[in-house]
């Protein structure tokens, strides 16, 4: 769920956090807070202003999340920016940007792909007499799963297209879940071909073939 941000205003900066923390959950030590506009006593009440703050909590899955890939980049010395935000499907999405952070993607997205799976164990990883809600962590570097998508994409569609042409089916070469996914929604939208996956699930691939019975809608 996106991050929620409040603005409280109180007669001092002490009650305003506490305030927060009432509305947000927490405890008052947990309180991200930037002051609005601080307090002022005024003289003989004239000018007095409460102190206004904006205040948020960061869950501790993801900042186990955002402590962990630091880590990471830190060990491998690696220097970069961090940007985090939410996605349609309320996953936390890390976005790791940086001339060297290339290194963290590998071949097709491998390295990422398993930094991405040590990222979620790391976001849930449980404390014992706490409570934590299950996040879903998405780590990606400079852009770089769009990129993906849309090239994963375009494959589908120019094999699909040879499928149509030459009346045979054509195997891909082995993919993760979140790709194998990817293929099967695009060429679900051409008429006359469908696809199916065969193979274990460490070189499971998707097979392209003609589908007589598949046309298009009026």
């Amino acid at each position: 769920m996106e991050k929620k941000t409040i603005n409280v205003s109180a007669k001092t900066l002490e009650e305003a956090v506490a305030e927060a923390a009432v509305q947000l959950g927490v405890e008052p030590a947990a309180v991200e807070y930037t002051v609005v506009t601080e307090a002022k006593k005024g003289f003989l009440g004239i000018g007095a202003a409460d102190c206004e703050i904006s205040a948020s909590f960061t869950p501790a899955g993801e900042k186990n999340a955002i402590e962990f890939i630091k880590t990471v980049l830190a060990d491998m010395q690696i220097e970069s920016d961090i940007e985090t935000s939410y996605n349609s499907d309320d996953d936390f999405v890390i976005n790791v940007n940086g001339e060297q952070a290339g290194v963290l993607i590998g071949h097709h997205g491998d390295t990422l792909d398993s930094l991405q799976y040590l990222l979620n164990l790391a976001a849930n990883r449980r404390e014992e007499g706490k409570k934590q809600e299950y996040i879903r962590v998405v780590l990606d570097v400079e852009g770089y799963r769009a990129k993906r998508e849309e090239a994963l994409r375009a494959l589908a569609r120019r094999q699909a297209e040879k499928v149509l042409k030459f009346k045979r089916s054509i195997m891909l070469e082995p993919m993760n879940p979140y790709e194998r996914r990817i293929i099967h929604s695009e060429v679900q939208g051409i008429a006359g071909v469908s696809t199916n996956s065969i193979g274990s699930e460490n070189n499971r691939k998707i097979v392209i073939y003609l589908d007589d019975k598949k046309t298009v809608e009026a």
